[in-house]
């Protein structure tokens, strides 16, 4: 189900990257919000296997990786206390 989720979470930062592209936004705004969308779903994936040990998991979708990639570390966090 892991898999499921992480490529849900790729699947939303390209339909995110192609409506912004429509909208015109420039190629540098683009490129750090899929930079930051991939180091969230980083994070999460890295998170839940170390976190599983504890009995930690956060779930993997499109909101979370943009939290987790957005405010990093601390945005897991965040999202952890809002579990």
């Amino acid at each position: 189900m892991e898999g499921l989720g992480i490529l849900t979470g790729i699947l939303a930062i390209f339909i995110l990257w192609g409506i912004l592209k429509l909208l015109s936004v420039s190629t540098k705004t683009l490129m750090t919000l899929l930079w930051n969308g991939i180091v969230g779903l980083v994070l999460l994936f890295v998170f839940n296997l170390v976190g599983g040990i504890f009995g930690l998991q956060v779930e993997v979708n499109a909101l979370n990786s943009i939290v987790a990639g957005f405010f990093g570390i601390p945005g897991i966090i965040l999202l952890l206390i809002l579990q």
